[in-house]
């Protein structure tokens, strides 16, 4: 095997690895992966390099973007192996994107001042080059992969630029209570594929709802989740200094412990 050790590499001397790591003599778990194997490997760079900057941790995201810029580099490889693209060929791809959906910056034909005018003009522009004519063309452009609550806040958004949307927050908060009665009846009538349905279509009201208060539904959910984990470990601490079992402490008992745990985080954030 040639290669040179370097004190410092740069991007040609990732592609020189992993044309090396891919070779005939390569490693034998890198030769073997393909497209779908290292799927999920890629989702989860992408989710540490969000942890890291919620984190503001510069130097584990820099790491971060090192692992990502890894999985762009392998599935490059994969295919100028079958001699469809490489990664010139991808950086090139995403040049012109840039350039074509710039025009107030690259050409003299634009005219965009603010942020919003940019952000629709490159939407329109990503419309007509992928020959979108209707906003429903749009809104099955959002890929189903997203996770659920940001795929539904982006399809509602793409919806409300029809014109296909509640005229004020109240309407919301009335669909978001009409789903509910309508997942508790579902329940009560004790229909499991009624409920599966209701409770979908209860989180989609939460999330236009989250919409009309312009907050990211996603990021909401975290940020619930993070407490809910916060505020399980003070019950827990308060459950051992009262020597309570969890596990057969009753309603009441959870209730109150949960009760006295939120008060105590109140107290803290005050």
């Amino acid at each position: 095997m040639e290669f040179e050790f370097k004190s410092k590499y740069d991007v040609n001397d990732l592609l020189t690895i992993m044309d090396i790591l891919r070779g005939e003599d390569g490693c034998p778990w890198d030769k073997e992966q393909t497209h779908s194997s290292i799927r999920k490997n890629f989702i989860e760079e992408v989710y540490e390099v969000c942890e890291a900057i919620d984190m503001n941790n510069i130097a584990l995201l820099q790491e971060e973007l090192g692992d990502v810029l890894l999985q762009v580099v392998f599935h490059c490889r994969m295919e100028k192996e079958l001699g469809n693209f490489d990664f010139d060929d991808v950086a090139d791809g995403i040049c012109k994107k840039l350039i074509i959906r710039h025009p107030h910056i690259f050409t003299e034909n634009g005219n965009c001042k603010t942020s919003s005018e940019v952000l629709v003009n490159w939407e329109n522009i990503k419309n007509s080059q992928k020959g979108m004519k209707s906003r429903t063309e749009s809104m099955k452009d959002v890929p189903r992969v997203l996770p659920g609550l940001m795929r539904a806040q982006k399809v509602q958004a793409r919806a409300a630029k029809s014109g296909f949307d509640y005229p004020n927050i109240q309407y919301a908060f009335s669909d978001l209570v009409s789903e509910l009665s309508e997942l508790m009846r579902a329940v009560s009538d004790n229909d499991q594929a009624a409920a599966s349905e209701e409770l979908g279509d209860l989180i989609f009201s939460c999330v236009n709802l989250s919409r009309f208060l312009t907050l990211d539904a996603e990021e909401a959910l975290t940020a619930s989740t993070d407490k809910f984990i916060c505020r399980f470990s003070q019950v827990e601490a308060l459950a051992d200094a009262e020597r309570i079992d969890l596990n057969h402490a009753d309603i009441c008992e959870l209730d109150r412990l949960w009760k006295k745990a939120k008060d105590l985080s109140k107290a803290q954030n005050t």
